[in-house]
């Protein structure tokens, strides 16, 4: 289980860029004027994880098999999107269709590249897109209200259980609150419900500062004016230059980590944005291990070891017997899964067992 990252913001902001040199491609036109892309265009990455090498080379396993991320490159929005200016309702329902929204503000100076609003200030570029996105889940939400409010009077259950979660919504959006600011306040059964509203607003956001070269390392007053912002809303954010990310995807490996040495970057943008979002969605990496090949596999935290194994295929899931587990560490103190077990710390886990990150796992499973 990957997880789909949708890439908005301003026109002329880099989202183009970095959607490019995140998924080494050229699927999105970068260009200089409104609305370039005018469908969105995804693209898949490779999870970096130091970890897959060292499992791998232990077992002395033939193939090194990533998890992935998608990234969805959606049109810039504009000023009144929720009303259809430029080309907004086709993007906001693009927006829907993600799990999380990787917001890029533009924190560069650059006469030779436009800004719509004709002023970089990255916090006003922030507010512009919250509000557009606010007013369409606000005109959504009340026409869909009223709607189970008839429903919930004549005692339908899914109706009296979805109302007071589109009320504390509603609430909300008319005090200019995205509805994301809910999540920490509900229970499993109404954050599924409240998936299920799919409103623009209920996604994580992390921001990306787009900087300058120069200000790759340290970042500027720009971005942490947005770092200011983030925090106040318990959001993530991270610089990037779009512009170096983009050389680093062009060279070989060796070659990209001296160049970013040279700048005095340890790690290129992507492993920063990777790792920014899982934290974001909290997610955590298991891995089954073996000759053949070393994978990784993305679950939810807190996910149990029969729908952890469901990831792999559904019918792992639907026989689940038990999940031979080592303890990543363990597996690589004591040289792999026969020294584990000799050690004492490989264990048998049953239905019950929550996943943790960097588990070796091999599951038992009647077919």
């Amino acid at each position: 289980m990957g997880f789909k990252c949708g890439i908005v913001g301003l026109p002329n902001v880099g989202k183009s860029t970095l959607f490019n040199a995140l998924t080494k491609t050229a699927q999105a036109q970068a260009a200089n004027y409104p609305f370039c892309t005018i469908e969105p265009n995804t693209g898949e990455v490779a999870v970096p994880d130091p970890r897959m090498r060292k499992l791998a080379d232990i077992a002395k396993s033939k193939e090194l098999i990533p998890t992935r991320i998608a990234f969805v490159d959606i049109a810039g929005l504009v000023r009144g999107a929720s009303k259809g200016e430029g080309l907004g309702n086709q993007f906001l329902a693009n927006i829907r269709e993600v799990d999380a929204v990787v917001h890029v503000l533009r924190c560069f100076e650059d006469d030779d590249i436009t800004h719509v609003e004709g002023k970089i200030d990255p916090v006003a570029d922030a507010d512009t897109i919250e509000t557009e996105l606010m007013l369409a889940d606000l005109e959504s939400l009340e026409r869909r209200t009223e709607q189970t409010r008839k429903r919930a009077s004549s005692k339908d259950k899914e109706s009296v259980a979805a109302l007071p979660i589109m009320d504390a919504s509603l609430k909300l959006l008319n005090e200019g609150k995205p509805v994301r600011t809910l999540l920490s306040t509900l229970n499993a059964e109404e954050l599924l419900i409240l998936k299920g509203l799919n409103l623009l607003t209920s996604h994580p956001v992390l921001y990306v500062c787009n900087v300058a070269e120069a200000d790759a390392v340290d970042g500027n007053a720009h971005t942490r004016a947005v770092e200011a912002m983030a925090k106040a809303q318990g959001a993530e954010t991270v610089v990037i230059s779009a512009a170096i990310e983009s050389e680093v995807a062009q060279l070989p490996e060796d070659e990209s980590r001296e160049f970013l040495e040279a700048l005095g970057l340890s790690e290129a943008g992507l492993d920063r944005l990777i790792r920014a979002g899982y934290k974001l969605l909290d997610l955590i990496t298991y891995f089954t291990v073996g000759p053949k090949e070393t994978r990784a596999w993305t679950i939810e935290r807190g996910i149990k070891a029969p729908a952890a194994a469901g990831v792999i295929h559904s019918d792992f899931e639907r026989g689940f017997i038990r999940a031979n587990t080592i303890a990543f560490d363990d597996y690589i103190q004591f040289g792999g899964e026969s020294g584990a077990k000799e050690a004492g710390k490989a264990r048998d886990e049953g239905k019950e067992y929550v996943v943790q990150d960097g588990d070796v796992i091999h599951f038992r499973f009647n077919t």
